[in-house]
């Protein structure tokens, strides 16, 4: 295959999962690991057209998109993914089009000679029939899923898993519901871990992503089932050798950037499964007829090491940067591209770099991390070896050296280049893993505290075959305060807690190591509590999700019930005891201001929860310790509010004609209705508006988000939580009609 050589922009910061999906790998932070390099196929050798790939996609959704044409199109060059050993070339096909000023994105990629579809994304040009109160139930989206799937099967039985990477985040009122599936290819009624299809449906019925996991499958064996051990036995074997381990786990809430620290416990380290065969069990590094060994927390460094620089200004940061990446090629020219001094989100100043290396066709380029007190560098990925593969530079492949050695390797690079973190670090606690198809291991240092490792804060490293530095990542964050080891319940209870919630599910998987061969072995998975990414709390002994789930509260309500509960269970309005909620109850104007801004806007507090949260403060009675203070700071920034005085009533109800205003504002029609006199009001009660109100008031009514009742608009009735759910939906419909999103 003639190949062309060129360059493509490899990312650094990809988020990469753990492999055992329970409490084991409930990580908050995980290392980042640098996308894998594709190589296109020179256009020259190209025997697929675009129209190939319009018809092929057209098949896919007869009638659906016959309004693009093939201008509307755009086609990529071949490609494929030599160091997954995959020489299949693979194809991507996109189309962008503005009708009436909205915007339409599609995009689909095509695997092997029979052009088959593995992927599918697409933005709608009409997405308001799938907002809040959506037309299609979940029940109905998983019907038009799996109809869907059943294109793709070519015979096959993919049964519905439950999909441990639904993460819930807040929903926006202004944006549709989406629906995601999860279907496993089965083999003997038992799922295939890496042949898998993943759906989203719209609330409107559209499908709108597609995800097949294109393993080749033709040249599959699998393990009898006739050799089974009894599960029963099984799991026995595996309750008498677990263990409870106990951690610091660091939590993160994506709307408020809010830290957490927990103590949790969590199943033995370094286990994936158990054979369900053989009875040996499954680690990152293949079969062991021993059980994972707890291993003792062992510092790098019994007390703190000097920086390696008292500060570094950029011309220095240059210079440190121009060493380490320099060219091993003489056909390959280094470039800094940008050096800019920063901030990360934990407030550490950092200086950025983005670099590239530059040769005949094109280029490859990524960049660094330097934190700017020590000079020490605390991101770093080495990209030349892949880029030099491609051009045919790379040496000859040596045997790779022994674990032991690239662990001490690993050492050695720390102590190099980030010595001051060292104290913090202890030694591996898990088995380093290494990559067979890139020669490379990866080694994990976690970080300590009281003794007790921490989940989410540890330093990666990845070593070559040669042993060379290839990757290091710091992951450390600032805490204040760490909880108390003492108060916890004990090992034995928490292994009780354990057992009682362990499951095994069997499944056919590949060991990594033998990810490149055709054999399917089967492996009994552990689960705990049935639900993936749970933990179980150290302090309480209570299971908790990792992520932000739906509230399960329910209320009822005569007119509102179900606006209100929609609001509860997609986290908009937080009602914590049904029985003592009241949905006619007044609502105040900082709760009025925190559902608008949930409703309507991702993130709203994380700008402010660093170096602004002490710098910026509006109103001299809404500090940076009040809880409303991220919500009407946001507030502020978005035009919604203005600081007309020096402080902010936020616990005084807010009455029609206020409310009428936000939204007027949100929708940003505020100039429209500054000048009240240009409307006529003609309510029974107009002369009730005050002046200032009655423009927003008019275009309120006029717009249908706040409406008067029998011809009355009531401007200074208190709002219930009732009316303030029912109105904040008909805002997100206007929002999401106009195309109008509230600034990030």
């Amino acid at each position: 295959m003639s190949l062309k050589k060129m360059g493509v922009l490899v990312s650094s910061s990809v988020l990469s999962l753990g492999m055992f999906s329970s409490v084991a790998n409930a990580s908050s932070t995980v290392g980042e690991q640098p996308e894998k390099v594709r190589i296109e196929v020179a256009s020259t050798e190209l025997v697929v057209t675009k129209n190939d790939l319009i018809k092929k996609f057209k098949e896919l959704f007869p009638n659906q998109f016959d309004f693009l044409t093939a201008s509307d199109f755009h086609m990529s060059n071949g490609h494929f993914y030599p160091e997954d050993g995959d020489d299949t070339v693979r194809h991507e096909l996109s189309a962008f089009k503005t009708v009436n000023g909205k915007q339409l994105y599609a995009s689909v990629g095509f695997v092997g000679e029979n052009l088959d579809i593995d992927n599918f994304h697409y933005q709608p040009l009409n997405e308001k029939d799938a907002l809040f109160p959506a037309k299609v139930s979940k029940d109905g989206a998983q019907k038009i899923a799996a109809d869907f799937v059943k294109q793709f099967s070519d015979g096959k039985d993919y049964q519905l898993q439950s999909n441990p990477f639904d993460f819930y985040f807040p929903q926006l009122l202004s944006e549709p519901i989406r629906y995601s599936f999860s279907f496993a290819r089965m083999e003997k009624q038992v799922p295939i871990a890496d042949q898998t299809i993943e759906v989203s449906v719209l609330g409107n019925g559209e499908i709108v992503s597609f995800y097949r996991n294109s393993t080749k499958t033709s040249k599959s064996t699998f393990e009898d089932k006739q050799r089974l051990k009894e599960k029963n036995d099984l799991v026995a074997k595996f309750e008498d050798n677990l263990t409870a381990n106990l951690h610091y786990q660091i939590g993160f809430d994506y709307q408020t950037s809010e830290r957490t620290v927990q103590l949790v416990y969590q199943p033995t380290l370094g286990l994936q499964g158990i054979h369900a065969t053989s009875g040996k069990w499954l680690t990152a590094n293949g079969y062991s007829a021993d059980f994972p060994k707890a291993t003792k927390t062992e510092l790098i460094a019994a007390s703190p090491l000097p920086a390696k620089r008292k500060g570094v200004t950029l011309e220095e940061a240059k210079k440190i940067a121009q060493n380490l990446l320099a060219s091993k090629s003489d056909k390959v020219k280094l470039s800094i591209e940008s050096i800019e001094e920063t901030e990360r989100e934990d407030g550490q100043a950092i200086i950025r770099i983005h670099y590239m290396y530059h040769y005949a066709n094109g280029g490859t380029g990524t960049g660094l991390e330097i934190n700017k007190a020590t000079g020490e560098i605390t991101q770093y990925s080495d990209i030349s070896s892949e880029m030099l593969g491609q051009l045919d530079e790379k040496t000859k492949k040596e045997d790779a050296i022994s674990q032991q050695a690239a662990v001490t390797k690993a050492l050695s690079y720390l102590k190099e280049w980030v010595p001051s973190y060292l104290h913090n670090y202890a030694m591996p606690i898990t088995e380093p893993y290494f990559d067979k198809n890139r020669g490379m291991y990866s080694i994990s240092f976690p970080r300590v505290v009281n003794g007790i490792a921490v989940m989410g804060d540890d330093i990666t490293v990845g070593i070559t075959a040669d042993g060379s530095l290839n990757s290091l990542y710091v992951n450390y964050q600032e805490v204040e305060e760490w909880p108390a080891p003492d108060k916890v319940i004990s090992k034995e209870a928490a292994k009780v807690i354990l057992k009682d919630a362990l499951n095994l599910k069997l499944t056919y998987t590949k060991p990594v190591q033998d990810a490149d061969k055709h054999h399917y072995d089967l492996v009994y998975i552990p689960e705990f509590n049935e639900q993936a990414f749970s933990f179980l709390d150290a302090s309480t002994g209570e299971w908790h999700s990792m992520w932000n789930r739906k509230n399960s509260t329910v209320i009822s309500h005569p007119w509102a019930q179900e606006e209100l509960n929609y609001l509860i269970q997609t986290n908009i309005l937080d009602v914590k005891d049904s029985e003592k909620f009241n949905g006619d109850a007044p609502v105040s104007k900082g709760e009025a201001l925190k559902v608008i801004m949930n409703s309507l806007s991702y993130f709203y507090a994380g700008r402010y929860y660093y170096a602004e949260e002490n710098t910026k403060q509006t109103f001299t009675n809404i500090d940076t310790k009040h809880p409303y203070y991220q919500v009407v700071e946001r507030a502020v920034e978005s035009g919604i509010i203005y600081p007309v005085n020096q402080s902010l009533d936020v616990d005084s109800p807010i009455t029609r004609e206020e409310l009428a205003a936000l939204y007027i504002r949100v929708l940003g029609l505020e100039q429209a209705a500054k000048d009240g006199s240009i409307y006529k009001l003609n309510f029974a009660d107009a002369d009730k508006v005050s002046k200032e109100y009655s423009g927003y008031v008019a275009l309120a009514n006029s717009l249908g988000v706040l409406k008067a009742d029998d011809n009355k608009f009531n401007p200074v009735q208190q709002v219930s939580y009732a009316e303030l759910a029912v109105t904040t939906i008909r805002l997100a419909h206007k929002m999401a009609e106009s195309g109008k999103r509230l600034g990030y």
